[in-house]
């Protein structure tokens, strides 16, 4: 469903984001993105995005070669991927409603569509009751709720979560992560990019470590760090 085929990703300023990445995530997998700060993880999701192009090779998904994708293709492109961010990005003078209700009306959903999703998609992350509430009122794990029925509304491929416990305590996290299970569950592919390492190694799930931006690791059930480095 995803590939990058000998991807080098090298910046005006010179810097060299991602050197040589090939990798095939196939559709359903749940799989951790690994690495340091400044490993790559971010341009390598920005790519997926296509907010930014390949300084060579090639980013397949969906069987689309990303780079030819016309500009009014791009739009289409990302409804077929959800978004998680770590600081939410919540419209805050907007209610719980209203802010996974506006994911599918800038996209010119019908008002129809809109009413029929948005309620399943918070039935999905336990929010119906907090519908009317605006994000200020709600907790770190509640926001990240709210999120994630965002990300779904348009029952993407794929959805890419980027640090999304790393703003809450441990309890909550592991809430998320059994969301975020239960999503890959039914279906959808999942990448997380996490510096949690707790969760990684508890979960056992295929692990893709990026350094300098490289790949140097790429393990079905892995833990976050190799077995050598955890002693």
């Amino acid at each position: 469903m995803l590939q990058f085929l000998n991807v080098f990703k090298q910046y005006p300023n010179g810097v060299k984001a991602l050197s040589d990445i090939s990798v095939t995530i196939k559709r359903g997998e749940f799989v951790f993105l690994v690495g340091p700060s400044g490993a790559g993880k971010t341009t390598l999701t920005r790519l997926i995005l296509r907010e930014e192009l390949p300084t060579r090779g090639q980013v397949i998904f969906a069987g689309k070669n990303l780079a030819r994708l016309k500009g009014r293709e791009v739009p289409y492109l990302r409804r077929k991927i959800g978004m998680v961010f770590q600081d939410f990005r919540l419209l805050p003078q907007h209610t719980v409603l209203e802010n996974v209700a506006f994911a599918m009306e800038v996209t010119g959903a019908p008002g129809r569509e809109i009413r029929r999703v948005v309620p399943q998609m918070l039935a999905m992350v336990g929010m119906e009751a907090k519908r009317n509430c605006l994000p200020h009122q709600l907790s770190g794990g509640e926001q990240q709720r709210v999120c994630l029925a965002r990300a779904m509304v348009h029952n993407p491929l794929l959805l890419i979560a980027d640090e999304p416990t790393g703003n809450l305590d441990p309890d909550t996290s592991w809430e998320i992560m059994k969301l975020l299970a239960d999503i890959n569950s039914k279906g959808t592919t999942v990448l997380m990019a996490t510096h949690a390492q707790e969760i990684v190694d508890r979960m056992k799930r295929r692990v893709i470590a990026l350094e300098m931006g490289r790949m140097v690791r790429d393990e079905e059930g892995g833990g976050y760090l190799r077995a050598a480095e955890n002693g």
